[in-house]
């Protein structure tokens, strides 16, 4: 254990002194992302929404449990965080080079890293809900956790463990709950309240038989 958190002491050392060679704009750039991060899943997560109010009911579930998923993978890392005061690197790293950002205060604990956790569980849940944004929510999430390393105030072990409990979480919760919440989705489109409807969707669309479809029909029901 303690070689692995020495190879962490390592990692964050080296990622820290590559972090201040980089050019000005470069660190700015990384300075945004680990808060921007954040409000792109969020973007994500209404786009998936609208994109699902005409899908099936299973869809529409997945969709609405997707930032639901990524919170309850925040309150685990959050549980977690306050059991193991971990002091973050930034101020427990001997001979480290100053973090680009403010150091977070004393009992702000390290491990494991919440930004890191929210991203890695909205990726999954956003890959669960809808297909092929992977290759996007993924890239996305490690470059958020990335950066937590970056700016100087994560262990390489601390973001690591959070992609992984917030993906675990999420898929957990997904899982889970998409039975129940279909079946209330289901319920919410046949409400008599537009708004209801609304929110939840109308569902796929029915198409009613063309006029050329209407009399052949007709004729074949004579019969």
């Amino acid at each position: 254990m303690n070689t692995l958190l020495d190879l962490s002491d390592r990692l964050y050392l080296d990622v820290a002194d590559f972090a201040h060679s980089t050019p000005h704009w470069f660190q700015w750039l990384a300075e945004v992302w680990t808060e921007a991060g954040l409000l792109l899943f969020g973007a994500l997560f209404l786009a998936g929404w609208w994109r699902s109010r005409e899908g099936s009911s299973r869809a529409m579930a997945l969709a609405l449990l997707a930032p639901l998923a990524t919170a309850f993978g925040y309150v685990v890392s959050e549980a977690l965080k306050s059991l193991i005061d971990e002091e973050r690197p930034c101020r427990a790293v001997v001979g480290a080079p100053a973090s680009l950002i403010t150091c977070p205060p004393h009992g702000d604990w390290s491990f494991p890293s919440n930004h890191s956790a929210i991203a890695g569980a909205a990726a999954i849940a956003l890959a669960l809900s809808w297909r092929g944004i992977v290759w996007l929510t993924v890239p996305m999430a490690l470059l958020m956790a990335f950066s937590r390393v970056f700016v100087g105030v994560h262990y390489p072990h601390d973001v690591t463990v959070g992609l992984l409990l917030g993906g675990l979480v999420a898929l957990v919760v997904m899982k889970a709950a998409v039975r129940p919440v279909g079946a209330l989705v289901e319920t919410a489109r046949s409400s008599r309240s537009s708004a209801v409807v609304w929110c939840a969707g109308r569902g796929p669309r029915t198409h009613a038989p063309s006029h050329a479809e209407a009399p052949r029909r007709a004729r074949h029901g004579a019969y």
